[in-house]
């Protein structure tokens, strides 16, 4: 197994910087506000010791001549969807741990880009060339691995790890550093006089059970040695039991405000039918199962599906039947907080049958979306946009 960690750098600040390009001679951090506190810096303020989640009033006095920017969370949300975008392109198997940082199951990705430094590299040219921002990479043979190495790679960098290599690269760092090593751990490791990770490496599981607890302890010493879990070596990442790709393939999407506009809804629905749609047709799959699922403003969902008279892999098609149930929910404007749509009852496509209408013509919405994966594999996740999103 191999796994990708991709982190966006000083992702909010990376933002105003690609928006306001004045902003990268300067000091710089996004927050205050309401929240009072700073969201991210550039490098240039962290010089300065600014910080993410100090208070933007210390941030302030560290550094004077600092632009403090007030943020924008719709650009950011929508500056993460283009980015999830572009790591789909590389592997269906994403998981979002935040809005700026993602784990990718890359182990399948070296058939079309190669060895896993060239995913990496290849990853990172995407980002910039589509969204101008910059982002570290890291590679291992697990998600713990993965996600130091990133750390790493920083600023704008890529690590990768094999999985020969991984006590070289843990036991010389500071425990600190140890990703689940919190600053109390820290300090009690120290006391111990256990300051390098290799030292907690080499210290008897009795020893570290009697002062963290057994359960502590064992998760410390397995940290030490690169594993994410007690008594196994590097282990998978566990997209295959999340994602199953071969029983079922949808999106969602959550709204940058929660909406009881049915037209927004509907353009919404549009653009996760055609993302499923667009998946679909990666995996050589077609299905006749569309399930829509709703979260409203005060987190509670509702899910309902309908089955089609044939199975399809084509956006229109998908979005028809989203929208049909939909509306037949008769719901009385409620606020909405997420929509999601999953095709299920799949099959491969060469193996299914696939119902004409009797006036559909002989080139239709399969052969243009065929067109449309042609163009965004070669020019990108941008490349091109249904009309009726781009009044959103």
């Amino acid at each position: 197994m191999l796994i990708l960690h991709a982190d966006l750098d000083a992702f909010y600040a990376s933002v105003e910087m690609r928006r306001h390009p004045e902003l990268k001679l300067l000091p710089m951090w996004v927050g205050g506000g309401h929240r009072g506190v700073v969201l991210s810096a550039n490098y240039a303020a962290r010089t300065y010791g600014v910080r993410g989640g100090m208070p933007a009033a210390q941030a302030q006095r560290l550094c004077p001549n600092g632009v403090a920017v007030r943020p924008d969370h719709a650009a950011y949300a929508r500056a993460s969807e283009a980015v999830a975008e572009i790591f789909e392109s590389i592997t269906p198997w994403v998981e979002m741990a935040s809005i700026d940082e993602a784990y990718l199951d890359i182990s399948g990705a070296g058939r079309l880009f190669g060895e896993p430094e060239q995913v990496g590299e290849e990853l990172r040219r995407r980002i910039l060339d589509a969204e101008q921002l910059p982002c570290s990479v890291g590679i291992g043979p697990n998600r713990l691995v993965a996600k130091m190495a990133s750390s790493a790679a920083k600023p704008d960098g890529l690590r990768y790890i094999p999985e020969d290599k991984v006590t070289d690269f843990l036991h010389p760092l500071p425990v600190e550093d140890l990703h689940g090593v919190g600053a109390a751990t820290a300090e009690r490791l120290h006391q111990l006089g256990i300051h390098k990770v290799g030292e907690l490496a080499n210290v008897s599981l009795k020893t570290l059970q009697r002062a963290f607890g057994p359960k502590t302890g064992q998760n410390l010493l397995d940290l030490a040695w690169g594993h994410t879990r007690s008594g196994e070596g590097p282990v998978a990442s566990p997209f295959h039991e999340a994602r199953q790709p071969d029983q079922s393939i949808g999106n969602q999407e959550t709204f940058y405000v929660d909406t009881d506009d049915e037209q927004v809804i509907s353009d919404e629905l549009l653009r996760v039918s055609s993302k499923v749609a667009h998946r679909l047709r990666q995996a050589g799959k077609v299905g006749k199962t569309v399930n829509l699922n709703l979260r409203f403003s005060n987190f509670s969902e509702i899910s309902k599906s309908t089955t089609l008279s044939s199975y399809t892999d084509v956006t229109i098609e998908i979005h028809q039947a989203a929208i049909g149930i939909y509306r037949k929910l008769n719901l009385n404007h409620p606020r909405i907080r997420r929509v999601g749509v999953r095709v299920s009852d799949l099959s491969k496509r060469e193996d299914a049958y696939l119902q004409p209408t009797l006036d559909a013509p002989e080139a239709g919405w399969q052969e243009a979306e065929k067109a449309v994966d042609k163009a965004i594999d070669r020019f990108g996740v941008k490349a091109l946009s249904r009309a009726a999103l781009l009044r959103r």
